[in-house]
């Protein structure tokens, strides 16, 4: 009796899979100081958990790594969220978790951002004409027709009425007025047509109604409220962002971003971003091509992709990649270096999108250890 009296009271009422998690949790402290499902000590870092307390299969993840390390050469880091939890991280050498990458066109969603931002503070509207913005750019005749109609949406949804890209970096003089004299053969808003200078017009309209620079006027907005810090972005040669390409960011600020958007537009309880926004933005607004099979034909957003299995992604050369799955409450941050990035969101749908389960799964030591033996082997092929 008297040791039954003795026994802690809280330590009676915890149940019993709690008990077991911290326990196990114990076990991988001794046995893999460095395992990454482990919390960190930075206050604004995400929170950790392992896969199994929330529904993913570790399994699953062993396989993608091995199969995507070797198919889609060559990767540079993975980051997995479940129910908003870093579940899995790993960084193929030399590569690190406090390493910032180029995002390339990923770059193009956050320029997508700040428009919505703009749009919100009421500085612009997306049926607002291109050419009501710079009203002192002269203009060659031959771009005129069609580009008095050009709308703020056409550039978000790059349906611009260009047959091809105006080669901005070929361009000695100023990048907008290059963009404006660029002859418009097709009504804007009638077809897709894949154009980063669009992005670049979004980055300088951005600044014209703000009188700030993408990073500046998305500092306080959304980089510093989400917890990303010291981003870079490439400029022109007039000082204006890239737009569509040339931000470096963390592997982890991309799984933020991602986050973020998945929580449609909410942080920490707030509402950074209208809801209605990240809706429209997310999704389908043109159409990009008929094939069932190919995550490139799924339809645009505004700077988003639409992908299969109802999911939707930030995208950039060489397989960076901000994919969110909002019917598995999944998001996933890849940085590479691959020559084959269909590959990769093949390897993503085959191997990654089975691990999610409904609910939360027996945890797996014995395949923890596989993965923390796995994650020291991984080296970038370049």
């Amino acid at each position: 009796m008297a040791l039954q009296q003795a026994k802690s009271p809280f330590i009676i009422s915890l149940p019993m899979r709690t008990v077991m998690r911290s326990l196990f949790l114990l076990c991988l402290l001794f046995l893999f100081p460095s395992v990454s499902i482990l919390a960190q000590s930075d206050s604004n870092a995400l929170p950790r958990e392992t896969p199994e307390s929330q529904g993913v299969a570790t399994p699953q993840i062993i396989e993608f790594v091995k199969a995507v390390d070797e198919q889609a050469n060559s990767i540079h880091s993975l980051m997995i969220l479940r129910h908003g939890n870093v579940v899995s991280e790993l960084w193929w050498s030399p590569e690190s978790a406090d390493k910032p990458h180029i995002l390339w066109s990923l770059s193009k969603s956050f320029t997508s951002t700040a428009v919505g931002l703009a749009v919100q503070e009421g500085k612009l509207g997306i049926y607002d004409r291109v050419l009501n913005f710079f009203p002192d750019v002269k203009r060659e005749s031959r771009a005129a027709n069609n580009l008095k109609n050009m709308r703020v949406i056409d550039l978000l949804t790059m349906s611009t009425g260009h047959q091809d890209e105006v080669r901005l970096r070929d361009f000695e003089g100023d990048w907008v007025t290059a963009f404006l004299n660029h002859p418009v053969p097709h009504k804007p808003g009638t077809h897709f047509k894949y154009n980063t200078p669009a992005s670049y017009m979004l980055a300088a309209i951005v600044e014209k109604v703000t009188g700030q620079g993408l990073v500046e006027y998305l500092q306080p907005r959304i980089f510093d409220r989400l917890g990303i810090e010291k981003p870079r972005w490439d400029q022109s040669p007039q000082g204006i962002a890239l737009g569509g390409y040339g931000l470096f960011l963390k592997t982890e600020d991309i799984a933020r971003f991602g986050q973020f958007y998945l929580q449609k537009g909410k942080w920490q309880g707030e509402q950074l971003l209208d809801a209605e926004w990240i809706e429209m933005a997310t999704s389908k607004q043109v159409s990009n091509g008929s094939n069932p099979e190919s995550d490139w034909n799924q339809g645009y957003g505004f700077q988003f992709w639409r992908c299969r299995n109802n999911s939707f992604r930030g995208d950039g050369k060489d397989g960076q990649f901000c994919i969110v799955i909002p019917e598995s409450d999944v998001v996933i941050a890849i940085t590479s270096n691959s020559n084959n990035m269909a590959k990769e969101l093949n390897l993503v749908w085959e191997h990654l999108l089975p691990a999610f389960h409904p609910k939360s799964l027996p945890e797996n030591l014995e395949a923890t250890e596989q993965l923390q033996k796995l994650a020291k082997t991984l080296k970038a092929n370049r």
